[in-house]
């Protein structure tokens, strides 16, 4: 018996309304409707609020704002050494308010605000794309939380319930150290790939399915015979989620 259930009369019974997990005989229901609780090693998509002495301040949607140390990000070109004054100075030109960043939770302090990093080169600020935000319960836990998708264009699954959608990258930027952001015009084609991904995300939610690659990947082969817009419009929802559950069904079968 875990989180989300109560035993009544022998009977395991739900405490809340949401999406059951089982981890061998432990049962768990996550609330549909809940605040990001973050465990280390979790890939997080957040917003910078703030920048402060040695620290920014990071929305994670959680209770608290989460918190990236000047410490704890790789410095352009990814280089190795200890933080300088200059590299004080030169904070809002890395990250400022408003930009976007992928990173890994690290720890967790007492009060629960989350401390992350960015030392890997796959993580860093986030260039053009599209931010779908959805309750993280809804977010499945895999190996990877980053996924090139066959269709043309590449997500980002934050386990807070942050979901980032951009153009496959042509070859992987090493060398910047995950600060270089490209603003070449996105072609119409990937736009038209990244909106129709970003309805998929909301059709599965909407009709509370788990998100992760394989169901983005079929609801957004369901939804190819219709119109980006009309996606939208509850009964292809419910149409193209059902063939996805479907597909799903059958792959574990």
């Amino acid at each position: 018996m875990g989180h989300g259930t109560y035993v009544d009369e022998e009977k395991l019974i739900a405490s809340v309304a949401g999406a059951v997990e089982r981890v061998n005989k432990l049962v768990c229901v996550k609330a549909l409707k809940t605040r990001y609780n973050g465990e280390v090693g979790d890939i997080v998509v957040g917003r910078i609020t703030e920048v402060q002495q040695k620290r920014w301040k990071v929305e994670t949607n959680s209770r608290l704002d989460s918190v990236l140390l000047l410490s704890s990000m790789n410095l352009p070109g990814g280089e190795l050494r200890r933080r300088s004054a200059e590299d004080e100075l030169a904070m809002r030109d890395y990250l400022q308010e408003a930009d976007l960043i992928s990173a890994e939770v690290q720890s967790v302090f007492s009060d629960g605000a989350l401390s992350l990093h960015t030392r890997s080169l796959k993580y860093g600020k986030l260039g053009q794309g599209v931010l779908v935000q959805v309750s993280p319960s809804f977010v499945k836990r895999q190996k990877t939380h980053f996924h090139d998708l066959p269709c043309g264009a590449s997500v980002i699954l934050g386990n807070n319930g942050f979901i980032w959608i951009y153009p496959t990258p042509e070859q992987k930027d090493e060398e910047a150290g995950g600060f270089t952001t490209s603003l070449e015009p996105v072609p119409l084609s990937d736009r038209e790939v990244i909106s129709r991904l970003r309805n998929c995300i909301v059709a599965l939610v909407t009709q509370k399915l788990m998100l992760f690659d394989t169901s983005i990947l079929y609801c957004y082969e369901a939804s190819l015979p219709h119109q980006i817009k009309d996606i939208l419009k509850p009964e292809v929802m419910e149409e193209i989620v059902l063939e996805t559950r479907q597909r799903l069904l059958d792959l574990e079968g």
